[in-house]
C-alpha cells in the first residue's frame, strides 16, 4: 500500500511566510523530509495530514509500531514553543496530551491523538468557558523544582519593549492613549508580583480553540507556550476568546465585564489583576496582529481592550 503524500497545509504555508523571514521558507521547502525521517526513526505509519493544522505546526495522524493511534507534531521554531515538550512531560497527561517522544532540537513531538476537529469552539460559549476552567485548574500545578521555563515577568518585559516600539507605528497613532494605559498597568502589575507568592506552571496559549475532545479524558489542552506566574495571566487569554461572538452581542461593552467578572469569581482570583492582564495581552495582541497586516483580529483585539 502506498504512503500518503506529505503535503503542507496551505494555512501553515501562508502563516510561515507571513510572520517570519527567509528562515521560515526555508523550514517549508524540509519539514517533508523532517517528517518522513521522524516517522523512520519512530516506526510510524502515517494516515493523513492534518488540514487545516496547526498555524505554525505540521500534524500528522500516524500509527504506532503496535497499531495504537498519535499524532506526530513538527513545530517551526520560535523562543515561545520551545519549552512545550518539558511543560507536556510534567504534566505527564494531567489535563494535557501526552507526549510519547519528542526531539527539542527539531521540534519535533509524538503525541497523543485527540480529536482535532472537536474543540470547546464546538460548545455554547458559557458550558465551553465551564470546562474550560476545569481543565486549566488541573494544569495549574508547581513547576519542577530545577525548571527551564520563562518566569512571567521575564516575558512579559520583553513584550513590554516590543510594545513601546510598535506604539511608534503609523497604524498606531490613534492607540497610543490605549497602549500607554496597558503599559502603565503592566508596570503596576509586574512591581505588585514580586509581593505575590503564586509560581504555576501556566499553558500559556490558553483558548477554546487549544482544547481538544479526547478517549482518556473529555476534554485536553495541546499547544502550551508554558511559563510559570500567577493564574490571573493564564486566565487573560482565554477572557478575550470568541471575540468575534462577543462583539456581535448586544450591550458588548457590559457583556465584556461580566465575562471577566464571572471568570475571576469561578477561578478565586483578583479581578482587577485579571482585569489588568486581559488589557495588557489584548493590547500587544492587537499590536502585533498589526505590525504582521492582519487588521481583521487586530481590530477585534483593540476593540475588546477598549472596553476594559
Amino acid at each position: 500500500m502506498t504512503a500518503p503524500a506529505i503535503s503542507i497545509p496551505a494555512r501553515l504555508q501562508e502563516t510561515v511566510r507571513c510572520w517570519t523571514s527567509e528562515s521560515g521558507q526555508a523550514w517549508l521547502d524540509a519539514l517533508p523530509g523532517l517528517a518522513e525521517a521522524y516517522l523512520a526513526q519512530w516506526e510510524l505509519t502515517l494516515e493523513r495530514v492534518c488540514e487545516p493544522g496547526g498555524q505554525i505546526s505540521l500534524v500528522l495522524l500516524v500509527r504506532r509500531a503496535d497499531g495504537s493511534p498519535a499524532a506526530l507534531k513538527l513545530g517551526y521554531p520560535h523562543p515561545e514553543g520551545e519549552q512545550e515538550h518539558a511543560a507536556l512531560a510534567h504534566w505527564d497527561g494531567h489535563g494535557a496530551v501526552r507526549m510519547y517522544a519528542c526531539a527539542p532540537q527539531d521540534g519535533a513531538m509524538l503525541l497523543e491523538r485527540a480529536q482535532g476537529d472537536v474543540s470547546l469552539r464546538s460548545l455554547p460559549e458559557s458550558k465551553a468557558m465551564l470546562e474550560a476552567l476545569g481543565t486549566l485548574r488541573r494544569l495549574w500545578v508547581a513547576p519542577p523544582e530545577a525548571h527551564p521555563f520563562t518566569s512571567v515577568a521575564d516575558y512579559v518585559g520583553g513584550l513590554r519593549e516590543v510594545l513601546t516600539r510598535r506604539r511608534t507605528m503609523p497604524a498606531a497613532a490613534e492607540l497610543r492613549p490605549l497602549v500607554d494605559e496597558a503599559l502603565d498597568v503592566s508596570a503596576g502589575m509586574l512591581q505588585d508580583s514580586t509581593t505575590r507568592d503564586e509560581r504555576l506552571l501556566l499553558h500559556g496559549d490558553y483558548h477554546h480553540g487549544n482544547v481538544l475532545a479526547a478517549e482518556r479524558s473529555p476534554w485536553l489542552a495541546i499547544d502550551p507556550k508554558p511559563l510559570v506566574g500567577e493564574r490571573a495571566y493564564d486566565l487573560a487569554w482565554l477572557a478575550q476568546d470568541r471575540l468575534d461572538t462577543l462583539a456581535g452581542s448586544p450591550g458588548p461593552e457590559a457583556a465584556a465585564r461580566r465575562r471577566l467578572q464571572r471568570l475571576a469569581a469561578d477561578a478565586a482570583v483578583d479581578p482587577e489583576r485579571l482585569r489588568g492582564w486581559t488589557l495588557f495581552r489584548t493590547v500587544e495582541a492587537g499590536l502585533w496582529s498589526l505590525d504582521v497586516g492582519d487588521t481583521r483580529h487586530a481590530s477585534l483585539f483593540l476593540e475588546f481592550a477598549a472596553m476594559l
